[in-house]
């Protein structure tokens, strides 16, 4: 049976990917399996690109395996590693939790014949680019994190023009991990020639929701240091207006800047009651991963680095300005 016989009944996917050659042994499209190793299926970012991986995938006859890590980043390299020894999966997609350190495991399915596709985070010790960094993978799918960082520092210069002092409270993802590392360093880049800006107090919202927006929140204002801006990943922002609504601060008191470009994120924008957000694109994000590893497994095409936020108005930075330029793609 020849590969063209193999692949019969394998969908294009827009007319322009054709997986037509490089699957020898494989009787049937249904026998594609790629492997999904999330850093968190709770969290609502990457559920919303996976539903858009599910839609390209289904449209090639492609299965998906998801794999959760708990945002536990030893148990996402035992994931790897069977992933890897089930000998199933002809391709991976890694939202890797440890950076450089994930360099090991993405070699290691190279080398077992998978093509690898980088998703959200960076897979190597460079976090200003998009670029992949383990030579071999077929793309690396992300805004990098330390541009990310730069974009939170710009929006929080305009907050606190003719502020003096104006105090930022930071609330990071998960503190110690690399895309947090790399955000609060471009942060901190972008606001070092702004002597009347400071970080006056820290949190960590754990990227699960508002819950940990709210406790963190709640642990800042505690500290009783006065603050102008808070900082934080859209789903931690949408719990620090509630906290401090509950503390009997109103709308608009404290200037708060979300990460994501959520629904959520827009409405605060456009009612005022969030002072701006840099956009994110979940959903792009989903779909060019997966559009990657079809290209891969077609023919061994190699993507490169994708950043889905490379056209979008205005660096991505969203105030009430321009906020009616951004379509929110994912709830927060």
């Amino acid at each position: 049976m020849t590969k063209q016989k193999h692949m019969r009944g394998l969908s294009t996917l827009l007319g322009t990917v054709a997986l037509v050659a490089g699957f020898s042994g494989i009787a049937r499209a249904e026998d594609i399996e790629v492997a999904y190793l999330s850093a968190s299926s709770a969290n609502t970012w990457l559920a919303t690109s996976l539903v858009e991986m599910q839609k390209v995938a289904a449209a090639n006859g492609i299965k998906i395996t998801e794999f959760d890590a708990q945002f536990d980043p030893a148990k996402q390299t035992a994931q790897v590693q069977d992933a890897i020894a089930s000998g199933k999966y002809k391709g991976m997609i890694l939202v890797a939790l440890t950076g450089a350190g994930a360099i090991p495991d993405v070699q290691a399915a190279l080398d077992a014949g998978m093509q690898v596709v980088g998703l959200n985070q960076v897979i190597g010790a460079d976090l200003t680019t998009s670029d992949p960094q383990v030579e071999g993978m077929a793309a690396s799918v992300m805004a990098a994190p330390y541009r990310s960082g730069v974009r939170l520092g710009m929006l929080t210069i305009k907050a606190c023009e003719n502020v003096d002092p104006c105090g930022v409270a930071y609330i990071y993802g998960i503190k110690g991990i690399p895309l947090d590392v790399a955000m609060r360093q471009g942060f901190d880049d972008a606001l070092k020639d702004h002597a009347n800006i400071s970080v006056v107090a820290e949190g960590e919202g754990k990227y699960l929701g508002p819950d940990g927006g709210i406790a963190a929140t709640q642990d800042i204002l505690q500290l009783n240091k006065p603050f102008q801006v808070m900082i934080g990943s859209d789903q931690s922002i949408q719990g620090s207006a509630i906290a401090l609504k509950d503390a009997g601060m109103a709308p608009g008191t404290v200037k708060l800047i979300g990460l994501g470009g959520s629904a959520p994120a827009i409405e605060g924008i456009k009612d005022g009651s969030w002072y701006g957000g840099v956009f994110g694109a979940p959903a792009d994000e989903g779909r060019l991963a997966m559009e990657a590893m079809v290209k891969a497994l077609a023919d061994g095409t190699k993507s490169g680095g994708l950043d889905p936020l490379t056209t979008i108005p205005d660096e991505g930075l969203i105030t009430k300005d321009n906020v009616d330029k951004f379509s929110a793609q994912w709830n927060g």
